[in-house]
């Protein structure tokens, strides 16, 4: 005959069974996450020196084919060709191309920028910055972004005295 204790199930299996698959994913996440930290997140920037073409593939006026990818609007004048950084001096937004009223326009506070990146309304305190550009042995734009040239406020631009921040045609 069987004993009637061995065929009653035990009442709290079930309960044990969760407790111990509960800690079981409690410790594994803890270890999970332990070895998340030790291979830390990382952001890839572009390239801060870069070829953008030679200076025919640039019509006169502005060319936004570097914003997004770049951060830098290529403007090209009758004389010249220099990069302007897409950056407010305000407050760092990312201004907008307007071709119609020929001009820049941060679209967080107002500022405004004529086409060579000076400032002419808004609380933007200075002109937008310019980043370095210079022919290289192929005859290629090369923007450098790592070096920028600034305008303090009421102040001489740098890129006005340097040669490095426009190609004269």
């Amino acid at each position: 005959m069987k004993d009637p204790d061995e065929a009653k199930p035990d009442p709290h299996k079930l309960r044990r069974r969760t407790v111990w698959t509960a800690l079981a994913a409690f410790l594994s996440a803890g270890a999970a996450m332990t070895a998340r930290f030790f291979f830390p997140r990382a952001i890839f920037e572009p390239a801060t020196k870069f070829r953008i073409g030679p200076p025919s593939d640039f019509a006169q006026g502005v060319d936004e084919r570097f914003r997004q990818s770049h951060g830098i609007w290529v403007v090209r004048k009758p004389d010249r060709i220099f990069a302007i950084y897409a950056k407010c001096t305000h407050l760092g937004c990312t201004p907008n191309w307007l071709e119609a009223e020929n001009k820049f326009k941060c679209p967080c506070h107002g500022s405004g920028y004529d086409s060579e990146g000076r400032n002419f309304e808004g609380p933007a305190p200075r002109p937008m910055d310019r980043a370095s550009v210079e022919l290289d042995a192929d005859g290629l734009i090369v923007v450098d972004t790592s070096r920028l040239a600034q305008c303090p406020p009421g102040g001489r631009c740098e890129f006005e005295t340097k040669k490095d921040f426009h190609i004269a045609l």
